[in-house]
């Protein structure tokens, strides 16, 4: 199957509907968001924006987990890690600068950090040190939150574990960023993977109140490609509903074990994002019946007041969609993969990582 989404012939075929289409609206400028990492690597990796119209832009929305992790979370995850418990949290994460440096950094200097690729690798380092005490710094969204919480509506945590709980909500995101004035939007691609959690049904309200199209897509560049001519197709008659394009992964309601553990484990709260600011009813606590995990409530964490953001550095923007990558001074110059100055540059997701890499606004 792979292949076929892969295949040059097709992607030149959809490529002439879009051009078509575009011509059709009169070379009005579309502005497409995607909030998606993955999304962002196919775009650029397959050089997607070389092959549109002038008129059609598709920029990268706040859709990199780690990217868009607080400054706060992060020091509090360096603070644990300094003070007498072992933190675990996946390899991008701990590279994210803060304004205390990093996990990495920290782990450099003595503290006692551990990557792990799952919640469950977690748990395995504390039932095999009892004499330890545990943090898993949980970041993320839809897709990775399920298992925190099927872990803990099933009592499987052992004692000397504790969750620093960093998942937000990406619906919410969107809906914020429609509301923002100087960031004119025609249009979401939503990702794949976290549809297959939620469910395409959950941007039905968004697509509505807004009146903007929402497709779901999967991750080949064919896929990226059906998404942009869907939209451009709602628009040219007049329609802005919620469609779902991945149905080989996704359907309306999503996953109903990953919902309901989700919705007994956790308690939604207004949250911040790097980038952002606190963002309405967006991210997830654990509920009150799972206080004895919740670490912040174990421990008085003192953070700085410090920016989200280091001097010079645009992430924010480039987060909100409203600037490239390369118009950040420090991009690829201060900034760049191996010695990331923001948080944009870490990872297989941040977008100026993946800009760094294969370039995001090729130009032929």
């Amino acid at each position: 199957m792979s292949s076929s989404f892969q295949d040059p012939d097709v992607i030149y075929d959809i490529k002439s509907k879009i051009d078509k289409l575009a011509k059709d609206l009169g070379n009005k400028k579309i502005r497409i968001c995607h909030v998606c990492g993955t999304h962002e690597y196919t775009i650029s990796h397959w050089g997607i924006r070389s092959l549109l119209p002038k008129n059609v832009e598709v920029i990268a929305g706040p859709g990199c987990p780690v990217c868009i992790c607080p400054n706060s979370d992060i020091e509090q995850s360096i603070w644990l890690a300094k003070n007498g418990y072992t933190l675990t949290t996946f390899g991008d994460m701990s590279r994210v600068p803060s304004n205390r440096g990093s996990l990495i950094k920290a782990r450099a200097e003595g503290a006692d950090v551990r990557v792990v690729y799952s919640f469950l690798d977690a748990m395995k380092f504390a039932n095999k040190n009892p004499q330890l005490n545990f943090v898993f710094f949980a970041i993320g969204f839809e897709t990775t939150a399920p298992m925190v919480a099927i872990e803990l509506i099933k009592q499987r945590i052992p004692d000397n574990l504790f969750i620093l709980n960093s998942h937000r909500l990406v619906p919410p995101a969107m809906d914020l960023l429609l509301q923002i004035p100087d960031i004119p939007l025609n249009g979401f691609i939503a990702p794949g993977h976290v549809s297959a959690i939620t469910g395409y049904g959950l941007y039905e309200p968004v697509s509505k109140e807004h009146q903007v199209p929402i497709v779901v897509a999967g991750f080949e560049p064919a896929d990226v490609m059906l998404s942009i001519l869907a939209i451009l197709k709602q628009i040219h008659h007049s329609r802005a509903e919620t469609e779902n394009l991945y149905s080989r992964v996704v359907t309306e309601k999503g996953n109903a074990v990953a919902l309901s553990a989700m919705n007994k484990a956790y308690q939604i709260i207004d949250a911040n994002w790097r980038g952002i600011g606190t963002v309405p009813s967006s991210g997830y606590e654990l509920a009150n019946e799972y206080d004895e995990f919740n670490i912040r409530l174990k421990e008085k964490i003192p953070v700085s007041s410090g920016s989200d953001t280091p001097k010079g550095c645009r992430c924010a923007e480039i987060i909100l969609g409203k600037i490239q990558p390369i118009e950040c001074p420090l991009f690829n110059k201060k900034c760049t993969p191996e010695n990331p100055h923001g948080a944009c540059m870490v990872g297989n997701e941040g977008t100026c990582a993946i800009h760094a890499k294969y370039g995001g606004y090729l130009d032929f």
